[in-house]
């Protein structure tokens, strides 16, 4: 990172970390505001609708004809969000690789707490697998952030539980996959994450979780049993809270011999690849995305 890209990132979280433990509502709107203030660039072509019952948000690139399908789960604690929130990360990965994004609006806490989200996205990728045609299952990626990314392994072993077919790939950027909030780095990256406090987690953990054990597999996918998953790419930075959720949950997929890639990027924030317009490290980060769909793509349409 050079020092005029560490700056500007400086500049970007001057406030400190973003409040998202007072009041869900007002954090919402802030959160929505923040990650939709910049227009997206012209071609970029957003189309609302239904999946299985679920609203979910097309983002498409105007005069590309799609070579495969993207579910998208968006990132914000399981509280905050929304399919539009992903947009500006989704359509850049869309453009980069050629691909259909299909943003899932699903259900939030504390209105909906869990198991609502995950009900939500198993219903879209059933109604995804269902529309899929030729070549099925291995022209779909699942790909989430932060909670997103959760939620992501928490619905691949519900679709393994379910005796779906699994997607050809899943990505993680930033997995927000242990909701008892155990891992080491939520104590020991409390002063290099810019983004979030353990305490701020806290309060919105306990909305997601509701009645429910955090330590469930699939509300905390990093004790799940993970055999039989497809290949995963896990991204994450080193300043971030929920770096040992990223790489607990690689270890665990290893261990259950499921082809697994981590990738830990030094000196950088959680979501970088959101970044990417102002981190090099943020794009070198997308193209290897890019280099990694390409591969599963291309070896899915060899079989």
């Amino acid at each position: 990172m050079s020092r005029e890209q560490r700056k500007a990132l400086d500049t970007l979280f001057r406030t400190g970390p973003l409040e998202i433990g007072g009041d869900h509502l007002q954090q919402r709107a802030v959160f929505t505001r923040m990650l939709t203030s910049r227009p997206l660039p012209n071609d970029v072509i957003l189309t609302p609708g239904s999946l299985g019952g679920v609203p979910v948000l097309e983002i498409g690139i105007d005069g590309v004809a799609p070579k495969g399908t993207l579910l998208w789960f968006h990132g914000g604690f399981y509280v905050l969000g929304s399919a539009r929130t992903s947009a500006a990360l989704a359509s850049n990965v869309a453009r980069r690789t050629g691909m259909k994004v299909i943003s899932v609006d699903y259900r939030l806490a504390p209105e909906h707490p869990y198991p609502a989200a995950l009900d939500d996205a198993l219903a879209a990728y059933r109604a995804v697998l269902d529309g899929s045609g030729d070549p099925g299952p291995a022209g779909v990626a699942v790909v989430g952030e932060s909670a997103g990314a959760g939620l992501v392994a928490a619905l691949l072993v519900s679709a393994r539980e379910h005796r779906l077919p699994m997607p050809a790939v899943g990505i993680l950027f930033s997995p927000y996959a242990d909701l008892t909030l155990t891992g080491a780095s939520m104590t020991t990256k409390t002063a290099v994450d810019p983004s979030f406090s353990p305490e701020a987690i806290a309060v919105r953990a306990k909305d997601y979780v509701g009645a429910a054990d955090a330590s469930d597999p699939l509300i905390s996918p990093v004790f799940a049993d993970l055999r039989g998953l497809p290949p995963l790419l896990i991204q994450a930075g080193s300043n971030e809270l929920l770096l040992d959720d990223a790489v607990r949950l690689a270890a665990r997929a290893a261990a259950d011999d499921v082809p697994v890639t981590l990738e830990v990027t030094p000196g950088v924030p959680h979501l970088f690849q959101a970044f990417a317009a102002m981190l090099e490290e943020g794009e070198a980060a997308l193209r290897r995305v890019s280099d990694f769909l390409s591969a599963a793509f291309t070896s899915g349409a060899s079989r």
